[in-house]
């Protein structure tokens, strides 16, 4: 995953400076093992393949050797030690970025390990409007306040509250300065208090299940709830007509007839789409860009194709290869396959030797021996990305 170029800058500071007794063991739980790397890795990992610059970690006294451990290899991190408090760790962490500020920052947990690209972008965004933004969850439960008996001494309205996550999102001067003016009477629960405290107003970004806080012992196996592999498999159909481009496998070529369809109809692209929204449960091509949308009218395919890949990387899950057959008469595919394939790794982030395209014909049987279309099907396997980085 790479930084979108429309993201402004951004810092990032994780706090990792907890003893995390409850998960258990000796060992705190940002560098317990979870899904093959240690759960401080997880989170640094996908700051920086964001586009996070600087990056800071805030550690325990004589928790460094643990955290260069879990981010070996990893470039353009810092440690800094941090406070007797939450709120002190992160000023800490703030203050040392202080002399070259990025424009924004994100202060998220080590503690939420898996960390969607689409939540660190919504929040960056919401960071135009407002001073600081929030990944937020609705309560789905009913909920009663407790008396100190330990009986229900009244309901509460669930509609108006919600469950606060993190990264939490700041412009990084009102961050800073709320900190600052934090009177340290008490501990904060989280960095959107701090600036609320100070008058900042925070935006409230949709949340995501995958942001959930390890705190227990059996939390660090709910790899078992994410598979390791999954398949996807597509097909499309489209007929060939006059006066139509001939888009196949996102590379045009010349022939007498063309695809007709509300895109630029390559089937191939189409295929593999609908192979990647399938491997994730994400419904179809048609799902994210419905024929009766007019922005979509001639629009590239190849677009569809790398908006599935992220959705898949949102969930977890790199593309590991493809195998697409496209089945036709005419034009000839060979002369095209190279092409072609250097097109689909580039739009599927894959090397060339993980696609494989093929062509058939259906011996002048049904609609693609008649000349009347072309038809693709396509497979492909995602990985766990843990496992496949």
């Amino acid at each position: 995953m790479s930084r979108p170029s429309s993201l402004p800058s951004f810092g990032a500071l994780i706090v990792a400076a907890g003893k995390g007794l409850r998960v258990g063991g000796e060992t705190p739980k940002q560098f317990r093992e979870f899904r093959g790397l240690p759960v401080l890795r997880h989170s640094a990992m996908r700051l920086v393949e964001a586009g996070a610059s600087p990056l800071i970690v805030v550690i325990a006294r004589g928790a460094e050797s643990h955290a260069n451990e879990a981010l070996k290899g990893l470039e353009g991190y810092q440690l800094i030690q941090g406070g007797a408090t939450r709120q002190k760790s992160v000023r800490a962490g703030l203050e040392a970025m202080a002399d070259n500020p990025p424009e924004h920052v994100l202060i998220h947990d080590a503690a939420r390990p898996d960390l969607p690209a689409n939540v660190i972008e919504a929040l960056v965004d919401a960071l135009e409007t407002h001073p600081g933004a929030i990944p937020t969850l609705p309560v789905v439960d009913s909920l009663a306040v407790a008396s100190e008996e330990g009986t229900m001494a009244a309901s509460a309205e669930r509609e108006a509250l919600r469950r606060v996550q993190t990264p939490q999102a700041f412009r990084f001067r009102d961050i800073l300065a709320a900190h600052r003016a934090w009177d340290g009477s008490d501990d904060a629960g989280d960095d959107a208090q701090v600036l609320a405290a100070s008058g900042g107003s925070v935006a409230l970004v949709q949340g995501h299940e995958r942001l959930k806080k390890i705190t227990f012992a059996q939390d660090l196996g709910s790899v078992a709830q994410m598979p390791i592999m999954r398949i996807g498999q597509g097909y499309d159909v489209h007929r060939l007509e006059e006066g139509e481009d001939l888009w196949l496998g996102g590379v045009k070529i010349e022939h007498t007839h063309g695809l007709a369809g509300h895109s630029d109809a390559d089937v191939a692209l189409h295929a593999l789409t609908d192979a990647v929204l399938g491997g994730i449960g994400d419904g179809d091509i048609g799902t994210h860009f419905p024929p009766s949308d007019a922005q979509w009218k001639g629009a590239r395919s190849g677009q569809f194709l790398e908006h599935a890949v992220k959705l898949a990387k949102d969930q977890g899950y790199a593309v590991g290869n493809i195998d697409l057959t496209i089945i036709c008469e005419a034009p000839k595919i060979g002369p095209h396959r190279p092409a072609m394939r250097s097109e689909v790794a580039r739009l599927t982030g894959l090397q060339e030797n993980a696609v494989s395209i093929k062509a058939t014909t259906t011996e002048k049987l049904g609609f693609t021996g008649r000349g009347e279309g072309i038809a693709a099907q396509a497979i492909v396997s995602l990985f766990a990305l843990e496992t496949s980085s």
